[in-house]
């Protein structure tokens, strides 16, 4: 909570693209509460640390005991809109492992997403590791790419990357924090839908398992997204899992390496501790971010930032979001299509509900709708207003003023919420 007068420390440096925003947070208008993670300090030694977990992992032989030197490895790895330390991680893999280079491929988990450019490639591994391995994008609406692995519980047909498929070893590198749909990031979702086939991915994401209210922030074994995640990962498991937390500069904070599913349940207990903050009461209103970049890429990432501040927001309430979306809404897949439809949230979901056969995207526009019905949504971004406005946002151009005229619409010194550093801050209410 923020007192005094206007000076340096009321200035709330609110987390935008590859910078911040500053706010001041005068305590004559409102009664300010900043809401931040309790993150550690980065690890002093990072690399030295990673090749001890990898000789000591959890629940698993040592890495170079699990790979053997004929071994071709694939490295499934988060694509450019996560943050991901591969610069870090990658290398330091390539070192700990008893193969050539040349017998390993490095695969981009882009799920849904577009390829990442050779530009992209390079600042997220760097030139050396680019020259050194072959590194690819996965891509889920190819059929030639990916291979069948067999059948869930209730007979639906699974697919992942072929490469992955029929690589002798599988690694999954990824990192933890609380995920809206699923839980928690990493472990198996590293692999679905990171290397799934566009049909794997639409059976998760299917409209019953979005709208199941266990299918949420920081729930693991009672989530059902997660339980099939995990259902169809074990009939292609990955051998080996390099899993890490980070803090709110992005800084490796501690390893979870081991096994996909027992290493990963530790790491979310540690994300668990350190994100998901108490708070006693919802606010009318709340100003949040999308963590900046690479996550505020777009508005379809956005929904994160929206979905943690709602989780605080009175019914009614006003949440104000900046996430500078530099790729747009993007322009690719259905999302932008289905925040056109109709007038209102409600005509979104109709329309979702009605259609003869799921799409791409429809889970992002469903999640958008259900947080439109509740909430007055305002964003400052880069995108033209007039397109956040088709999508039925409201566009902001100016964040401190926008604030400080809705606190005096409420009047009486209202209570605000601010989370600088966005979907990286989970809170809940405990009373």
């Amino acid at each position: 909570m923020h007192t005094g007068k206007r000076n340096k420390t009321n200035i709330i440096y609110i987390a935008y693209g590859r910078g911040t925003i500053p706010f001041h947070a005068d305590p004559a208008l409102a009664d300010w509460h900043v809401i931040r993670p309790a993150f550690a300090p980065p690890l002093p030694h990072a690399e030295e640390a990673f090749r001890t977990a990898c000789r000591n992992p959890i629940a698993s032989r040592p890495l170079r005991e699990v790979i053997r030197p004929g071994d071709r490895v694939v490295i499934v790895t988060s694509d450019g809109t996560r943050p991901v330390p591969n610069h870090q991680l990658i290398p330091w893999l390539l070192q700990e492992l008893p193969v050539p280079p040349e017998q390993v491929t490095v695969l981009l988990g882009n799920g849904s997403h577009r390829a990442n450019t050779p530009a992209e490639i390079e600042a997220m591994f760097g030139p050396e590791v680019v020259k050194k391995v072959r590194i690819c994008n996965h891509d889920a609406f190819d059929p030639q790419q990916n291979a069948y692995i067999g059948q869930t519980a209730e007979g639906h047909k699974a697919y992942l990357n072929k490469q992955y498929v029929e690589a002798d070893k599988r690694i999954v590198v990824g990192f933890i924090e609380p995920h809206l749909f699923a839980g928690f990031s990493g472990g198996a979702k590293g692999i679905i839908p990171g290397v799934a086939a566009i049909e794997t991915i639409m059976h998760i994401h299917r409209f019953d398992l979005i709208a199941h209210p266990l299918s949420t922030w920081g729930t693991i074994e009672e989530n059902p997204i997660r339980r099939e995640i995990e259902a169809i990962v074990s009939l292609c498991p990955p051998d080996f899992m390099v899993n890490v937390t980070l803090n709110s500069a992005k800084e490796i904070t501690a390893f979870f390496v081991g096994d996909y599913i027992v290493a990963h349940r530790a790491g979310c207990k540690r994300a668990k501790d350190e994100v998901m903050q108490p708070v006693p009461y919802t606010f009318p209103i709340v100003i949040t971010s999308n963590s900046g970049y690479p996550l505020d890429q777009n508005l379809y990432q956005t929904v994160k930032g929206i979905s943690a501040g709602a989780r605080i927001t009175e019914p009614g309430g006003t949440i104000f979001i900046a996430s500078e979306c530099s790729d747009g809404i993007p322009d690719h897949g259905n999302f932008g299509t289905l925040m056109r439809v109709g007038a209102s949230a409600d005509d979104i979901l109709e329309h979702i509900v009605n259609l003869e056969q799921a799409i791409l995207d429809q889970w992002e526009a469903q999640v958008y709708a259900y947080l439109m019905q509740k909430y007055d949504i305002r964003i400052l971004s880069a995108m033209n207003p007039a397109e956040v406005k088709a999508c039925k946002l409201h566009p902001v151009d100016d964040l401190q003023s926008a604030v400080e005229e809705q606190i005096r619409t409420i009047g009486n010194r209202p209570r605000v919420a601010v989370l600088p550093d966005g979907p990286l801050t989970i809170p809940y209410v405990t009373t």
